[in-house]
């Protein structure tokens, strides 16, 4: 750690206080503009008080005409192709991934089946399903919702469509060639930066491609103001490759700094890219299915610019008792006690909004998953700052606790977020709702039951282990036999999710291979009138 790094370390928290006092300032005397007009700027005229969930409420008067899509529809369709592929791609990044989850869960108390098959040994396995879930499923998934989203709130359709496609394409490819290396044996060995970094150039490039299209559309909007979750969209958009980039530099990180690096970018993957999206899509998605604005659009962009000033030295926390120098750490963990504010400001609105309006969670199914989302967001934060504390830390560290923790962000809240989402908007797009609505059900008691049965067993299993490590009187052994149970309910859990996956995926390729019908269009969906 040279002493420029330090200072560097140390002025962007100054900075952060001084920026984050200049927005409060300037929010407090009505400098920036933030009030219901434009929390509202993602309604229509006359959308007001009009719930918005194909699957739920337009089934009470399907005489009636939905008047958003009907004058949506130029906007929308420009997009329509790329979006349709890179969720379809999406889609099946996340059965992969869920499988290598499953066989590499499985290999913690079944370590010798399938052991002689090197391709799913459990380093590798386990390696696939990080890389997949977070670079195929999460990020391909989560650009593609973006691209949809973005024209909606610029109010003009998707520019560059054709460079999109290019993107997802070698995004794609990027990804492929990605697990097949890893697969083989051929990686770079660092934590969230496995793929080799010569396969890196490829996403790298896919994601410029992708990036494009959305940066232009912003660049021509229509609209005057930019709703809150174009704010998280552009910046995840902007930090993600800044991150990539600087992580994925060969030969450039060595030692203690490579691992000070490496922390610094896997815990920005989750913060500044994973968080944006999914904190983006829950801002649009929660008012538009009420058909309400935000409880507070101030605070809305107090929690973006608090999270974008925060959250950017929080991952060094991981290297508490590391080889390097205290005061970097305590940095970290200042950073991450901070990260209440952007927490807080989020669950004010999107906890309240819902909260008030509980007639539309009992019938959405789309906001149950998104709200649930939502509560995981709150609830992985919180957690995440007080796991920060060097008196938990020392407890939680290095053990099932943290692997339970990060599913509670990556997929209680991104994931939840994203099926939600997803619910939502493929009826726009492909013009006819969900064919099954029994599916959407089984589909969130599936992953609900099985991820609290997947982080309960791990949360306990990781407390006890922490005791354990920490009590000279046990030996490894014994504590490692002890786990077994909790591992056994961790794959239990995670064959539930997994099950729920393809439950979601056979419902998906229904939706798209049914047949246009009159009765089922889009422009049948009907407004119902908010309780």
């Amino acid at each position: 750690m040279t002493p420029i790094l330090g200072t560097l370390l140390a002025t962007s928290f100054v900075a952060s206080l001084v920026a984050l006092g200049i927005l409060v300032w300037a929010v407090a005397n009505k400098l920036i503009f933030v009030g219901k007009a434009e929390a509202s700027t993602i309604f229509m005229e006359g959308e007001l008080g009009h719930p918005d969930d194909s699957s739920s409420f337009g089934k009470q008067n399907e005489d009636e005409s939905h008047h958003f899509d009907v004058l949506r529809a130029g906007i929308d369709r420009a997009g329509k192709g790329p979006v349709l592929v890179l969720i379809t791609a999406g889609i099946l990044w996340l059965l992969i991934g869920s499988t290598f989850g499953v066989i590499a869960s499985l290999k913690l108390h079944w370590p010798d089946w399938l052991a002689d098959v090197a391709q799913i040994t459990f380093g590798r396995a386990r390696t696939l399903h990080l890389n997949i879930v977070a670079y195929g499923w999460l990020s391909v998934t989560g650009i593609g919702v973006a691209l949809w989203l973005l024209p909606r709130i610029f109010h003009t359709p998707l520019r560059r469509p054709n460079m999109a496609y290019l993107g997802a394409f070698l995004w794609t490819l990027g990804v492929l060639g990605g697990t097949i290396a890893v697969a083989n044996g051929w990686s770079d060995g660092i934590e969230w930066l496995e793929f080799p970094w010569q396969i890196d150039l490829v996403l790298a490039l896919g994601g410029f491609f992708l990036a494009w299209p959305a940066i232009e559309t912003a660049a021509r909007r229509k609209s005057r103001h930019i709703y809150v979750s174009g704010w998280y969209f552009l910046a995840g958009m902007v930090w993600f490759p800044f991150l990539f980039l600087v992580a994925n530099i060969p030969g450039l990180h060595v030692g203690a700094q490579q691992a000070t690096v490496n922390w610094w970018f896997a815990h920005n993957v989750l913060g500044l890219w994973l968080t944006p999206m999914g904190v983006g899509m829950a801002y649009y998605i929660i008012p538009k299915i009420i058909g309400k604005p935000v409880y507070s659009y101030n605070v809305s962009l107090l929690g973006f610019w608090s999270l974008a000033l925060f959250y950017s030295q929080v991952g060094i926390h991981h290297l508490m008792g590391g080889p390097i120098p205290t005061w970097a750490v305590t940095l970290s963990v200042v950073h991450s006690i901070m990260m209440f504010v952007p927490v807080i400001a989020v669950a004010i609105n999107q906890h309240v909004t819902v909260a008030t309006n509980m007639w539309a969670f009992k019938q959405s199914m789309s906001l149950r998953f998104v709200w649930i989302g939502a509560l995981m967001y709150t609830l992985s934060s919180f957690q995440g700052s007080i796991e920060a504390i060097r008196s938990v830390n020392s407890i939680t560290h290095f053990t099932h606790y943290t692997v339970g923790h990060a599913h509670l962000g990556a997929y209680g809240f991104v994931s939840l977020v994203l099926f939600g989402t997803l619910y939502y908007m493929m009826p726009h797009i492909v013009g006819r709702r969900w064919p099954y609505p029994k599916l959407v059900q089984t589909h969130f008691w599936l992953v609900v039951v099985g991820f609290t049965i997947y982080f309960v067993s791990l949360t306990i299993a990781g407390v006890l282990q922490g005791m354990g490590l920490m009590d000279p009187g046990s030996s490894f052994a014994e504590i490692t036999r002890s786990m077994i149970p909790y591992l056994e309910g961790r794959s239990i859990g995670g064959t539930l999710m997994t099950l729920g996956h393809f439950v979601f995926a056979a419902h998906f390729a229904l939706l798209l291979l049914k047949k246009e019908s009159s009765t089922n269009s889009v422009d049948t969906f009907a407004p119902v009138k908010a309780s």
